[in-house]
């Protein structure tokens, strides 16, 4: 993020862990990326729009987010093109007007939602979603042995039995790093022995001592998590250390046998909007309390 900031401009001060950023114009630059990151090339997107000049982004995130913002920002009067490349050209313009967007479906909830069907070996249909967007969890789950239906815009499961699966995070469009937690929820009662690889965020197996704790099999070893898959989980008292191990935690919960709580769900809240009550409407046991 920074190191892009910087190329077109702007000046940053990093200390004491806060940043101070400033700017009298930015200017357009060529910024080369190490690592496809999502929020990176978004955040030089939108800086770049109202850069003086061409800013030309290589080795940039194609995620439909990244598309979907460009999108959005063209419909503002910006100039952006190359979303879903590699490569991203941002010619500057002098202003941006006010528009009007719906966005694109959130496939990380979507996806959330298909393995809390899967988990629970229930039968989910997930509908205004774009199934294009879901199709590396929709190939793992069905090599795991689920039902897949597929409409032009709905997600059908039916599972039952499912058995272990190898996942790898990858850059869009490989196996989603912000599904590993849920799917690895999933694969901690499956049958058999699954490895999950994380390529993406270092120290994303936070969720793994919570899950020991309801009687997971799970080793980690780095980067990766092997899973031996047990009969069932047992309630227990967990806490969200982030996002998506709070989902993890969730799923886990549903197929749990007995009661469990999960403390600091507002991690939760920041990416699912009244989570618990989808999940009632899909017939789950659960409820938000309010602690003293």
């Amino acid at each position: 993020h920074l190191k892009a900031l910087r190329k077109i401009g702007a000046q940053i001060k990093d200390s004491y862990g806060c940043i101070e950023a400033k700017s009298e114009r930015l200017r357009g630059a060529e910024i080369v990326f190490d690592f496809p990151s999502v929020g990176a090339t978004e955040n030089a997107i939108m800086a770049s729009v109202l850069a003086d000049g061409i800013t030309v982004i290589r080795n940039a995130a194609r995620e439909p987010e990244i598309s979907d913002l460009q999108n959005f920002l063209n419909k503002m009067g910006a100039s952006v093109s190359g979303a879903g490349s590699d490569t991203i050209v941002v010619r500057g313009v002098a202003s941006l007007t006010p528009s009007e967007h719906e966005i694109l479906p959130d496939r990380i909830e979507a996806g959330t939602f298909l393995l809390a069907g899967a988990i629970t070996g229930g039968d989910v249909t997930v509908e205004k979603v774009n199934p294009e967007h879901l199709s590396a969890l929709i190939d793992k789950l069905q090599e795991a042995g689920a039902l897949i239906d597929v409409g032009s815009d709905r997600v059908r499961i039916r599972a039952s039995e499912l058995r272990g699966v190898d996942v790898k995070t990858l850059p869009y469009p490989g196996f989603p790093t912000d599904l590993q937690a849920p799917m690895l929820s999933l694969l901690s009662i499956c049958k058999g022995t699954s490895i999950v690889t994380e390529t993406i965020f270092e120290n994303r197996f936070k969720h793994v001592g919570e899950l020991i704790r309801m009687g997971a099999r799970i080793k980690v070893e780095g980067r990766t998590a092997i899973a031996m898959g047990v009969p069932s989980l047992s309630g227990a008292r967990v806490a969200a250390s982030d996002l998506r191990a709070g989902a993890a935690l969730v799923l886990a919960a549903l197929a749990a046998e007995g009661r469990s709580e999960i403390e600091h769900v507002e991690h939760i809240d920041r990416g699912y909007e009244r989570l618990e009550l989808k999940l009632q409407n899909l017939g789950a046991r659960i409820l938000r309390e309010k602690t003293a």
